[in-house]
């Protein structure tokens, strides 16, 4: 998991991403946008995208080895995702026009990760 290591210092270009609260890079986004949810967010190669659905305020970090068998991942919403590392709560709001194409396009319920909303039991 080389690609993964962030050096002593470069915390600071961590993001987490809006919808799935993945951690990663601004480079790593740039170069292969978000593993979860490039589909409908289009981040790779785009700066704009980038900076409007990616935060680089969050709390927590959960590494995810085997999302699938985590009690910590259904938990968090995380158990269908990639293997990472997650943050626990992430502050922004997606764009009004991101959020729309999500839940009209991809029919996906947005729930933002900064603990503004809970989901309906």
């Amino acid at each position: 998991m080389s690609e993964s290591f962030v050096a002593p210092g470069h915390q600071r270009y961590l993001r987490a991403c809006m919808v799935c609260s993945i951690v990663m890079t601004f480079a790593r986004f740039r170069d292969e946008g978000c593993p979860n949810c490039e589909e409908f967010l289009h981040l790779q190669g785009s700066q704009d995208q980038i900076e409007s659905c990616t935060s680089q305020v969050f709390e927590g970090l959960i590494s995810l080895a085997n999302p699938a068998r985590s009690w910590v991942a259904k938990w968090q919403r995380l158990d269908t995702y990639v293997r990472g590392v997650y943050a626990t709560k992430v502050s922004g709001q997606l764009p009004d026009d991101v959020r729309t194409t999500i839940e009209e396009e991809y029919r996906i319920q947005y729930i933002p990760r900064d603990g503004s909303a809970t989901e309906a039991d």
